[in-house]
């Protein structure tokens, strides 16, 4: 698996396909293989005719687990995306992120807009200016002896998912603690590229995808139907919605 360093942070990626480069951004707990590679993504873009590429971010699979909740901010994992496009030579290209990954390209594309071909924001709806990320019970569950003592339904949820995936707890506790930054309005409304913001209609996790779009110059929205949070990720629909949007985007 290749990788490449970000100042001490070691990022593992993966590079498949060839043509326009789409940069696969994944959600909290998960990995690129969990997030993107399981659930066909990367064979979707490919045979599509695109390069896809995904990492790790940092805390999460491959990557280098840190332990200080500040080097987590969002910004500083927007970085991580940078880092990566320059290590690859590439100056322009398609993001897309899920739930946390999601904000992620969010604020790489307010941050960096010159890299920014289209932006995917899926998982993600208005909670990306008026929520604070994860909340701190989440970190919480992560942090608690075992799974039997987590009463809290979405704390179990996450906490679950985390073992699924073989995380390291204690990163991923961090990692909540210090991701947990919003975007104003003023700075989405910034975003001069193309945005596509996707959301289940039984996600009780990102806000209301409509209501983002609103914010952001020329923003479409698509619901995923009767899918929540944790089952939008593979759906067909979603998998549609972000090849038509890719092929109309100048």
């Amino acid at each position: 698996m290749p990788s490449f360093h970000n100042g001490g942070v070691e990022i593992a990626f993966l590079d498949e396909g060839e043509g326009e480069p789409v940069v696969l951004v994944h959600g909290f707990a998960s990995t690129k293989e969990v997030n993107w590679v399981n659930p066909g993504w990367v064979s979707t873009l490919t045979r599509a005719g695109r390069r896809a590429i995904a990492l790790d971010n940092r805390g999460h699979g491959a990557s280098s687990k840190l332990y200080d909740a500040a080097a987590y901010h969002s910004s500083l994992m927007a970085g991580d995306l940078h880092a990566l496009l320059d290590h690859l030579g590439i100056r322009s290209a398609d993001i897309m992120g899920y739930s946390m990954g999601a904000r992620i390209a969010a604020f790489f594309a307010v941050e960096h807009p010159e890299y920014v071909r289209s932006v995917v924001i899926g998982g993600l709806g208005i909670r990306l200016v008026d929520g604070v990320g994860l909340p701190e019970s989440l970190a919480e569950a992560l942090e608690a002896p075992s799974l039997d003592d987590v009463s809290d339904p979405t704390g179990r949820t996450f906490r679950s998912f985390a073992e699924q995936t073989r995380s390291d707890l204690k990163a991923l506790a961090c990692c909540i603690r210090g991701s947990r930054q919003t975007l104003t309005r003023d700075q989405i409304a910034t975003i001069a590229a193309p945005v596509l913001v996707a959301v289940g209609t039984r996600d009780d996790v990102a806000g209301s995808a409509e209501q983002l779009a609103a914010h952001i110059p020329g923003a479409r929205h698509l619901p995923i139907p009767e899918r929540d949070h944790m089952l939008a990720v593979g759906d067909k629909v979603f998998k549609q919605g972000v090849l038509d949007f890719l092929n109309q985007r100048p």
